[in-house]
């Protein structure tokens, strides 16, 4: 079993109502989950979400917390496990229930709830929520949050997250880790986007293995750009809220819109 505390979520008082009582609930059911069951039976997979990958027990749990909340103020859901619930609104929250979700089934403490707020089709408010800790980063689109970025501008010598190497994009990987002064693999793309948006790292980035679905970008989508940064994939692809979470993208998060653009071209070689 893993032992350690969940605290609450330190959620600002300016948070949407939605945005707040899903990182509440998803906090619960987290940690809830963690004092039921042991490692194995979190990580214990029994059907294919909407994206097409495999649902960890962990995930499922967390996401039926989060979907009470989105029923209850009967909004619209789009979510890693279960996909699209159209309930008629204008308004959808587009949810990461657990990113991270084998680190956290692992007591790697390093998983985050990420959540925003759609408004017909537009991402106006986000909060990403660091499970293991706490802490929260609250966002509103077009308006300057409480953090900033490092405001780096060049990939020689920066900080940079990248998801782990994938042999068909091992080459694109080597390129920007040469460059880089200190790469991280935290395996949690929401969070690690939140590090870039709040300055602790430079730049976070899929080297072109197309992992990432809408929903683990689009919280960074509202929060960057207004802290100093940027948000964009890797091909000039258009990042769109779509019900299809089949759909895949290599995102870039950076520090400035110059280093995402040199991250980017690095990474397309």
């Amino acid at each position: 079993m893993i032992g350690w505390p969940v605290p609450d979520p330190q959620i600002p008082s300016a948070a949407h109502a939605v945005l707040a009582e899903a990182a509440k609930a998803a906090s619960v059911a987290f940690r809830d989950a963690r004092a039921r069951y042991d490692r194995a039976q979190l990580a214990e997979t029994s059907s294919i979400g909407a994206d097409g990958t495999a649902s960890m027990r962990l995930d499922l749990l967390v996401e039926g917390a989060i979907a009470e909340v989105v029923e209850a103020h009967r909004i619209n859901l789009l979510s890693e496990e279960v996909g699209f619930v159209d309930n008629g609104s204008a308004v959808t929250l587009v949810a990461d229930p657990v990113d991270g979700t084998a680190n956290a089934a692992a007591a790697v403490p390093l998983s985050a709830f990420s959540g925003a707020i759609v408004l017909d089709g537009t991402p106006v408010e986000a909060l990403t929520c660091w499970l293991d800790t706490g802490r929260c980063w609250h966002a509103v689109a077009g308006q300057s949050p409480e953090f900033r970025t490092s405001g780096r501008r060049s990939l020689d010598g920066a900080a940079v997250s990248l998801l782990r190497p994938h042999e068909r994009s091992a080459d694109a990987w080597w390129r920007v880790a040469k460059r880089a002064a200190r790469v991280r693999i935290l395996s949690t793309t929401c969070l690690e986007a939140m590090l870039v948006a709040e300055g602790s790292t430079d730049a976070f980035a899929d080297a072109n293995s197309d992992t990432h679905r809408i929903v683990d970008l689009v919280a960074a989508m509202v929060a960057l750009p207004g802290a100093g940064g940027a948000v964009l994939d890797v091909h000039g692809r258009p990042l769109e809220i779509d019900p299809d979470l089949r759909r895949r993208w290599s995102g870039v998060a950076a520090a400035t819109p110059e280093l995402a653009e040199e991250l980017a071209a690095t990474i397309r070689g």
